[in-house]
């Protein structure tokens, strides 16, 4: 079915934008597939969050993961059925489990510092799929990453609600374990893709 979506979607983009080439339409194809991906998870995630009581603290994780994801990228499931799950069981555990975790200040500051040295260091970190070769690209997402944690951080420092600091904070450190080289040589996947192909700045 996603392959299905994947053609179709592809097939039309080209008819309507001749001019985009192959490195234009892996990009395309890598955000589409994305999108196929979240709106399939949301349709076993929503329900579920909501017999558990879980609606909101799902969203908020959501909301606060994809801010830095969106420029960040980081490691993919190799099958939509491992996508599926690991994603139930990220986004609705890490809300239980910001339920009753109590973090103290002075280790959110550390999580914080070291949660922006490893965005900066490590975003985006593409996928064999979708690799990013524009050095020029890879800085400003690399950019807007590490503005976005400094920016969460901040945010989860100041709140006095401390299960609404917990969500930011572990939807934070969901994206920087995603990002990490060594949790793609954990799965045997392969890391700075782009370095596979010829250097392009612009």
């Amino acid at each position: 079915m996603k392959r299905k979506f994947l053609d179709f979607a592809l097939i039309k983009i080209k008819k309507k934008y001749p001019e985009y080439d192959e490195i234009k339409l892996e990009e395309l194809e890598y955000g589409l597939e994305g999108f196929y991906l979240t709106f399939t998870k949301l349709l076993v995630i929503i329900p579920l969050s909501i017999i558990l009581g879980l609606f909101k603290e799902m969203m908020l994780v959501m909301i606060f993961f994809n801010i830095i994801r969106i420029s960040a990228f980081g490691l993919h499931a190799t099958k939509s059925w491992i996508c599926l799950i690991s994603s139930t069981i990220v986004f609705i555990g890490v809300p239980l489990i910001a339920k009753i975790i109590i973090i103290p200040f002075i280790i959110k500051i550390i999580l914080g510092i070291i949660s922006i040295i490893l965005v900066y260091l490590y975003a985006p970190a593409d996928t064999i799929k979708a690799p990013i070769i524009r050095k020029r690209r890879r800085d400003k997402l690399k950019f807007i990453s590490t503005i976005s944690c400094i920016l969460l951080t901040f945010l989860y420092l100041i709140i006095s609600n401390e299960l609404l600091s917990n969500l930011i904070i572990l939807s934070i450190w969901i994206e920087v374990t995603l990002i990490s080289p060594f949790t793609y040589k954990l799965f045997k996947l392969s890391y700075n893709n782009y370095k596979t192909y010829p250097l392009k700045m612009d």
